[in-house]
């Protein structure tokens, strides 16, 4: 018997993580939320562009809570507080990439006595916040002492990005300066990758000051230039940086960051993604210094990234592959500090047989080593 899985939304990161889903040797979709009523009831294969697979989507919040799920992996472009309580409170386990990856201590203290009451686990894991802001620089600064400064970044193309009405509307690309000044995405980011900074500050032993600093810098477009959501036009927002600090009598500690551009060419400053292209960094100064760069997570192509994002699959399955160790973990809000090593699963063609019961690779014949 596989974990019986229910996918929270049908977006991009919602498409990405059903398609894991069937693939996984341990996991079953029973199961497909979705917004819009143009999408609903619709066969999810349909929704992900393949065959039909036998399931339908619905809006029916209430069927698929009394659905005999083990798990949902819930990602919508927001999150809903409430939802997510419904959900834990239906008895089934949650991961998602929107957040809970280390909430401050009233917060996780609420949804671990729900979780606890229902006997769930609740994860929050993805990649930028999720993965690349937390989970790796504690994993790669073991191999250092001494340690003043740990950094995660980003810097990605965001012509790839195929969701036009969030680019344009929640990001603000191609707005003014002073209109994009305003986009809530310092705050709606910053709920994630505030976590991410506390976490590796809690975990390595820095004494932050009280507030962390958050900054917001443009560059502008000096011609037109070619984008999902038409051209952007000059003198118009054309790349973002968002940084989160956590410091140390003013100093920067702990710093995660974003570098969102549309494309290299034709903007003010004239930023650039750096020697390595599209990528993302991890650098910790201690002793040893270690630099780490995360590439081939971003399209080889914008056509590519429009059909099939490598970053949103990537964050879809750092969720998928949770799935098995969070329906095994003891009930609560779980984090990174308090589950084993989460791994993906051999292809089909190259992988044997096995069930969800395994105690996660400790019961292989050793009889040939």
């Amino acid at each position: 018997m596989a974990y019986r899985v229910i996918q929270w939304a049908a977006g991009n990161v919602g498409r990405a993580a059903m398609e894991g889903v069937l693939g996984h040797p341990d996991l079953d979709l029973v199961g497909c939320w979705v917004h819009t009523a143009e999408k609903d009831g619709q066969d999810v294969g349909t929704l992900m562009g393949h065959d039909p697979v036998g399931l339908s989507a619905t809006r029916d919040v209430d069927t698929l809570l009394a659905l005999d799920a083990d798990c949902v992996v819930y990602s919508p472009i927001f999150a809903d507080d409430d939802t997510v309580v419904r959900i834990l409170e239906s008895g089934k386990n949650l991961v998602t990439p929107l957040g809970w990856f280390y909430p401050p201590a009233p917060e996780r203290d609420r949804l671990d006595a729900v979780c606890r009451r229902s006997g769930v686990t609740l994860h929050g894991t993805g990649i930028h916040p999720g993965g690349i802001t937390e989970r790796f620089p504690l994993m790669v600064s073991a191999l250092s002492s001494s340690i003043t400064k740990v950094r995660a970044e980003e810097f990605s193309d965001i012509r790839t990005y195929g969701a036009p009405d969030v680019i344009s509307e929640w990001m603000l690309f191609g707005k003014t300066p002073e209109q994009s000044r305003r986009s809530i995405m310092a705050e709606a980011l910053g709920a994630g990758f505030r976590q991410s900074v506390h976490m590796v500050a809690d975990e390595l032993g820095f004494d932050l000051d009280p507030v962390l600093r958050t900054t917001h810098e443009m560059a502008v477009a000096t011609a037109p230039i070619d984008s999902p959501i038409g051209p952007i036009r000059p003198g118009t927002v054309a790349a973002q940086r968002f940084r989160w600090e956590g410091l140390v009598d003013g100093q920067p500690v702990v710093t995660a960051a974003v570098n969102w551009l549309m494309g290299e060419e034709h903007l003010d400053p004239p930023w650039r993604f750096g020697p390595d292209g599209e990528h993302f960094e991890i650098e910790i100064t201690g002793d040893p210094d270690c630099l780490v760069s995360f590439r081939k997570l971003h399209p080889e192509s914008l056509q590519s990234g429009l059909e099939r994002n490598r970053g949103i699959v990537a964050t879809a399955m750092h969720c998928v592959n949770a799935v098995p160790y969070v329906c095994q973990a003891e009930p609560g809000l779980r984090t990174y500090l308090d589950m084993p090593l989460v791994a993906g699963r051999a292809a089909s063609s190259l992988g044997r047989d096995h069930g969800p019961g395994r105690d996660h690779g400790r019961d292989r014949d050793r009889s040939s080593v």
